[in-house]
This record gives C-alpha cells, sequence and structure tokens, in this order.
C-alpha cells in the first residue's frame, strides 16, 4: 500500500465525528505524524483503533491507558497541544 493511500487511510480514521477528539487528533496526523518514528507510527494506529470514549477520557486526562503504547501516543498528542 502507498504512503499516501495509507494516509488517507488513517485521515479518514482519524475523523471521529466527536470535536474534541476530531480536533486533536486531525492536525497532529497532518503536522506530526509523518514525522514519527515508525513505532509511534505503529501507536497512533493503535490508537484510533480505540473506542472514542476511551479515547475522550484520556485526553481530557480524566483517565490513562493501561496500555504503555497507547499512553505514550496519548501524552505525545497531549504535548503538542499543552506544552509545558
Amino acid at each position: 500500500m502507498s504512503d499516501n493511500t495509507e494516509f488517507n487511510r488513517l485521515y479518514w480514521h482519524s475523523r471521529r465525528g466527536m470535536l474534541e477528539l476530531d480536533v486533536l487528533l486531525i492536525p497532529f496526523l497532518e503536522n506530526a505524524y509523518r514525522d514519527l518514528p515508525a513505532e509511534d507510527q505503529a501507536r497512533y494506529q493503535k490508537l484510533i483503533n480505540c473506542e472514542d470514549t476511551d479515547m475522550f477520557e484520556w485526553f481530557m486526562q480524566r483517565s490513562r491507558p493501561e496500555d504503555p503504547d497507547l499512553q505514550r501516543i496519548v501524552d505525545l498528542i497531549l504535548n503538542r497541544v499543552q506544552p509545558d
């Protein structure tokens, strides 16, 4: 599968229909995803297969993923929009 086809697939899977998630995921995908190491790209792909309600809780910092891979990508996304 070409990189562009894969990116387009990720883009459509990143559109969640929940504004709070869309404003985090779409800009991250467009502006940061391609520069991530392969391991973090795989983590992002794992993240977008999660339930919206779980992602909402993680991004609103009401809970944390048990999976360390998911926690890393959630932290990367949050740090992009909330730098120290």
